[in-house]
């Protein structure tokens, strides 16, 4: 009998960035874990919803700089729900896109 990996993506926001060329790939110990930049956050849910629908993810993750509407257009199209448990972070004073000066 032959058990499919667990399957998640994480997915972060990074200018300029292609979803299918710029992401990163870890499989090992029965998982495979996904990460996938994608240009804007407007861009999730269709990315989300490919990742679930072609890789056969079953746990997508959003960056905690992603908004509240970001979040819930992504749940809206991926698992038919506006409101999905979510974590967010507040970047530091000072700090540019997210890292410390």
């Amino acid at each position: 009998m032959t058990t499919e990996p667990a399957r998640w993506a994480y997915l972060v926001e990074h200018p300029g960035a292609d979803p299918d060329r710029d992401c990163l790939v870890l499989e090992s110990g029965g998982q495979c874990s996904m990460v996938v930049a994608v240009a804007s956050t407007a861009d999730a849910p269709a990315v989300a919803a490919g990742l679930v629908r072609d890789e056969r993810v079953t746990l997508v993750e959003l960056c905690g700089g992603f908004g509240s509407g970001d979040v819930a257009a992504v749940g809206h199209v991926v698992f038919g729900a506006d409101q999905i448990p979510a974590a967010a972070y507040a970047t530091a004073a000072g700090s540019v896109t997210g890292r410390p000066r």
